[in-house]
C-alpha cells in the first residue's frame, strides 16, 4: 500500500500529505495520529520523505513510517534502540528496524515520544549506524 508517487516537487509536508490521503482508514488515521506525536516529541524536526515513505529529521534522519495492507510500520532507524526498549514492545511485531503495528493496537503515545527523543539524542550524539 505504500504510496511511491507523490508529485509535491520538493515541498515534503505536501508530499506526505498527499501520501497520507492515499492511504486508506482507518490506516490513515493513525499515520495521522503518529505523525502528530512525532510533532509534539521534537518541534524542531523537519519532516521529509525518506527511502520513499514519511519521516522526520533532526541531526539527520530520526524516524519514518508507513502504511501497508495489514499493518503501518515505524522505523526508529536504530537497531541499538528497538533492542534496548525490550518489553515496551511486548505486543508489538517487530522486525528488523520496524515495529508493526495496527490501528486496533497503536503503538503508544509515550512510548513513540520516548523513541523519537531518543533518537534526537542518538543524531545529535553521532550514534546511530
Amino acid at each position: 500500500m505504500t504510496t511511491k508517487s507523490t508529485n509535491a516537487g520538493n515541498d515534503p509536508a505536501a508530499a506526505i500529505g498527499i501520501y497520507i490521503a492515499n492511504v486508506p482508514e482507518p490506516f490513515r488515521g493513525a499515520l495521522e495520529k503518529l505523525r502528530a506525536t512525532i510533532k509534539s516529541a521534537d518541534p524542531k524536526a523537519e519532516e521529509a520523505m525518506i527511502y520513499g515513505v514519511p519521516g522526520f529529521r533532526h541531526h539527520g534522519n530520526l524516524v519514518c513510517y508507513a502504511a501497508f495492507k495489514a499493518h503501518c510500520g515505524f522505523y526508529p532507524m536504530s537497531p541499538a534502540l528497538l533492542d534496548s526498549l525490550g518489553d515496551e514492545l511486548s505486543g508489538f511485531r517487530v522486525a528488523k528496524g520496524t515495529i508493526r503495528f495496527t490501528p486496533d493496537q497503536p503503538l503508544p503515545d509515550m512510548l513513540v515520544r520516548k523513541i523519537a527523543e531518543a533518537r534526537v539524542e542518538e543524531n545529535a550524539a553521532g550514534t546511530t549506524a
